[in-house]
């Protein structure tokens, strides 16, 4: 801080963009994505911010020149990554061309230490323009970079030792198209395991995108209602993702405590349920309360199971594989349902949905998509929630330690949920939960969640943003 007390504005000054490429040649070749990986609503770029306090062993160490070395040789086992996308017309199948043009890497520094910072490094980064730019005409599907790394260097002072070194920012933007949370987090781990002096990653890399395949020609078989267009109710309240009301973001944190009192107000029998399905239909009965939809509006929680989910056995995918690696499963409930009945209600239709996702209805999902035109899920009536808690970003492990924060900064999606792994500013380990809502509807839906944790808002609700 300056010495009237008051934190300066963040800045950054960011060198030019640069390309890394493979550090060894890599095979020129095509790869097609899999059916599930090769959906329209997976064709964005997906931020995830690390932030690393300084380290006084790394001290006079480089670490952008450390982490674009790793990055560099982690592309000779990863090299897909270095290609750039293609579509096959008229089928707009999307296939990777390895060119091994590389990906994009930004260094800059930025004004001000982790301390100066304040809420600006932490999640929804009201600077994350500044964190990782958005480089001109990188940003498309087709012929562009699939992943964007941005590396600022902060000006950290120890205030116990009263050392100067730098703690980073280390900002990631990669294509949905090729890979999810917890396959971008295997490229990650790799580049850290390099970064630490290993000559290749623990797990290697497996492509054999043709395991998650549609039948030819497709045949659904179970019923897919992320998909399906449902008669609307004559009078039906709009929902954010529809309107132009000003969205507000929060960031609410489920600690042990908050878990604590959910488990005691949900039915016995489904008490051994996981955290993040009771966090899911805490976030659904809320937000649906929250948004006075029509009482016969169909409401739609749409989440992610992992298809390497622990009853598969053997196993769909074999180990490595860093591809897009679930499907979708959706509970639906008309609003005066889900209203009118206690959230116990809402996570016994969120488990049936879970139980229902066997090897006959992923089969299904990539038929489904296919026959459907690789169709993008229904937006109307719907909320959508990810579950990155066990992705691994915190843990990557460049030579510097873990990082203090590793996740995404803001969702992507208005009508989407996020939870990760997050501790909070009394060193608490939780889920910290990102949800997007229209202002009246957020003060709405933050009532409804401390109406069922019987706590003050300032307990649950981390900090906001426009």
């Amino acid at each position: 801080m300056n010495q009237s007390g008051i934190s300066p504005p963040f800045k950054v000054e960011r060198r030019e963009p640069e390309l890394i490429t493979p550090a060894k040649p890599t095979p020129h070749d095509f790869k097609a994505l899999s059916d599930i990986d090769d959906q329209d609503s997976f064709r964005i770029h997906i931020p995830i911010i690390q932030v690393y306090p300084n380290n006084p062993y790394m001290e006079g160490i480089d670490p952008a020149k450390v982490i674009k070395d790793a990055i560099s040789k982690a592309l000779v086992f990863y090299y897909p990554f270095a290609g750039r996308l293609r579509q096959l017309d008229p089928s707009r199948k999307l296939f990777v061309e390895c060119t091994g043009e590389g990906v994009l890497f930004i260094e800059a520094d930025a004004n001000v230490t982790l301390h100066q910072s304040g809420n600006s490094l932490h999640p929804l980064f009201p600077y994350l323009d500044q964190i990782l730019y958005d480089v001109p005409g990188s940003n498309g599907v087709l012929d562009c970079p699939l992943l964007l790394f941005q590396f600022t260097f902060l000006k950290l002072k120890l205030y116990v030792t009263r050392l100067k070194c730098g703690g980073f920012v280390l900002a990631v933007r990669f294509h949905h198209s090729m890979t999810d949370g917890p396959g971008f987090g295997q490229f990650m781990s790799a580049v850290g395991e390099i970064a630490r002096g290993k000559e290749a990653p623990s797990i290697m890399p497996v492509w054999k995108r043709h395991v998650l395949s549609a039948n030819n020609p497709p045949n659904p078989t179970c019923f897919h209602p992320e998909y399906e267009t449902f008669p609307s109710p004559q009078t039906n309240n709009t929902t954010p993702h529809n309107n132009n009301e000003t969205l507000v973001n929060r960031a609410i944190f489920f600690g042990p405590k908050q878990i604590s009192l959910l488990r005691k107000i949900i039915p016995t029998q489904i008490q051994r349920c996981s955290t993040f399905e009771l966090i899911t239909a805490c976030v659904w009965k809320c937000r649906t309360t929250a948004l006075l939809p029509n009482p016969a509006q169909i409401m739609r929680m749409i989440f992610l199971v992992n298809v390497q989910y622990k009853r598969f056995n053997p196993p769909i995918l074999p180990q490595g594989y860093y591809g897009n690696g679930f499907v979708l499963s959706t509970a639906i409930s008309t609003a005066e349902e889900l209203i009118g009945n206690p959230v116990g209600y809402a996570l016994g239709l969120i488990r049936k949905a879970k139980e229902n996702v066997t090897r006959e209805y992923i089969q299904s999902s990539m038929d489904t998509l296919v026959s459907k035109g690789r169709v993008h899920f229904q937006e109307e009536g719907s909320c959508m929630i990810t579950d990155n808690t066990r992705s691994g970003f915190r843990e990557v492990d460049l030579g510097w330690g873990n990082a203090i924060y590793g996740g995404p900064p803001r969702l992507v999606l208005s009508m989407a949920c996020c939870c990760f792994a997050y501790q909070d500013n009394e060193g608490e380990n939780g889920t910290l939960v990102l949800i997007s809502l229209p202002a009246p509807a957020m003060e709405r839906f933050e009532k409804e969640v401390n109406n069922l944790l019987e706590e003050k808002p300032t307990n649950v609700s981390i900090k906001s943003s426009l």
